[in-house]
């Protein structure tokens, strides 16, 4: 997986947005690609001049719809045995689905929008979304909102803050990790929130 990371980087430093918007698209299909990690690259060299900062958001954005668009087709297509079935392989495992869908069945719409700051979720809920049936525009008016916060946030941090890729190693590491708890608490929010709100509906029928 190192390797296959370093390549990508070094294309993204190569191509720029292209590779970027590449990588993006097949990691949202659950590919083993970079991600964030991409974005925060490209982003640091938007911040020291060596690549447009708006085609970086705009390659990023459209390679996350995108991928996830496609996978929904997939996932609406094939179903979930046919998924679990090739995409073991890529690391779309039996177990990692199933966490993925008992999420999802909670969540739903703003599953879609918080996966996009969780690696397992963010790869695999374009899947999940196809193969639960969820309504196509419900999932793409997620999708789109989910992708524009999640490139706004990475891209702007990395570009004020990357003023140097020696940067890169503390985001990755601190900033991604302060993310994640931080979506996490969200998701816990709303669990705790859901069982408020059923608790109350029958505190009323009584």
């Amino acid at each position: 997986m190192e390797w296959i990371t370093g390549h990508v980087m070094a294309l993204i430093e190569h191509y720029g947005a292209a590779a970027l918007f590449v990588s993006l698209t097949l990691e949202t299909l659950g590919l083993p690609l970079p991600g964030e990690s991409a974005l925060i690259v490209a982003s640091t060299l938007a911040g020291v001049g060596k690549i447009s900062l708006w085609s970086v958001a705009i390659a990023a954005w459209c390679g996350a719809v995108l991928g996830d668009n496609i996978a929904y087709v997939i996932g609406r297509r094939y179903g979930r045995s046919v998924v679990t079935r090739y995409g073991a392989r890529f690391g779309i495992t039996e177990s990692r689905y199933a966490r993925v869908e008992a999420v999802f069945a909670r969540f739903g719409p703003l599953m879609v929008i918080a996966a996009r700051f969780i690696v397992l979720l963010r790869q695999m809920n374009g899947l999940v979304a196809g193969t639960a049936n969820m309504h196509w525009l419900t999932f793409a008016v997620s999708n789109v909102i989910g992708a524009a916060i999640w490139v706004g946030f990475w891209t702007t941090l990395a570009y004020h803050f990357g003023h140097s890729t020696t940067i890169l190693p503390f985001i990755g590491r601190h900033v991604g990790m302060v993310a994640s708890v931080l979506m996490a608490v969200a998701l816990l929010g709303l669990l705790l929130g859901y069982f408020r709100s059923r608790r109350q509906d029958r505190e009323a029928k009584l």
